[in-house]
């Protein structure tokens, strides 16, 4: 079943606080981090970072934690109620989360280039177009959020990566036209990188299996296999294997109806001789 959560901001004192209880639940409990992590199928260094404040704690861990640990409900009712403090809804920060540790990726975007694509200065000029606009403060960690997020291109072991974006997506000039000479340029560079895929589904396509809006399909390096939709009136948590197999058949439809990498790779260098 998919899930959609109101936003939900908190800091760091708060999920140390957080993690202070779930320390002190698992030494009750009489688990180590190892034991604790091997019997949520998780890594040990999850469970240390959430004891640490360093990573927030998930709905489901919580729920799962609380059944181990015996804590009757105190964990997940401590996430539910955080207090609204400071940068992302809890489920783009559960979706973050398994997007770091990801073994494949595949993104369609169909009205701006997906975020770890995305030069700074085209995601600034992308952000300044929220509508109402973003302070400066909150523009700022957006952006520092946003670009923080491609640390996992330089990953020793990056993930595999396909992206499929909707060619006028290209022909916008986001920031103006020096913006999007330097964004296109980046995209080039992309398009040659080993195990990234970057596909343009024409503008002349007869068909598209897209027209829903964008989605991302994602591999955890557990191998579960979820999916994340954006909308204007916000983003869904997608986890059902019966609605995740929906939307990789999408993206199945997606790659058969774009270009081939090769002809992605003619299209960006005809824009940038065209500039």
């Amino acid at each position: 079943m998919s899930t959609k959560k109101q936003p939900r901001k908190k800091n760091f004192s708060t999920l140390k606080m957080l993690g202070a209880q779930v320390q002190a639940a698992r030494k009750a409990a009489g688990f180590t981090q190892r034991v604790l992590a091997e019997r949520l199928m998780v890594d040990e260094e999850t469970v240390a970072s959430i004891e640490q404040g360093r990573r927030p704690l998930m709905p489901d861990v919580a729920e799962a934690m609380d059944v181990l640990l015996d804590t009757k409900g105190m964990l997940a009712a401590g996430v539910d109620k955080l207090p609204e403090i400071d940068q992302f809804p809890m489920y783009a920060e559960q979706y973050m989360v398994h997007e770091r540790e990801a073994v494949s990726l595949s993104w369609y975007d169909n009205a701006v280039l997906p975020g770890l694509l995305q030069t700074e200065p085209y995601a600034r000029a992308v952000l300044c177009e929220r509508v109402p606009a973003y302070d400066e403060d909150e523009l700022a960690t957006k952006l520092a959020g946003r670009i923080g997020r491609q640390e996992i291109l330089q990953r020793k072991c990056p993930p595999t990566m396909s992206f499929i974006i909707w060619e006028p997506v290209l022909h916008l000039r986001v920031g103006g036209d020096r913006v999007r000479r330097e964004q296109l340029r980046r995209l080039r560079e992309y398009a040659e990188r080993p195990g990234m895929s970057l596909q343009f589904l024409p503008m002349r396509a007869p068909s598209s299996a897209g027209l829903d809006g964008p989605f991302t399909l994602l591999e955890t390096s557990d191998h579960q296999h979820l999916a994340y939709t954006e909308g204007q009136r916000g983003s869904q948590w997608v986890a059902a294997p019966d609605e995740v197999s929906v939307l990789a058949r999408k993206y199945a439809m997606l790659r058969s109806q774009a270009m081939t990498p090769g002809e992605s790779k003619g299209l960006l260098d005809r824009l940038l001789g065209d500039q």
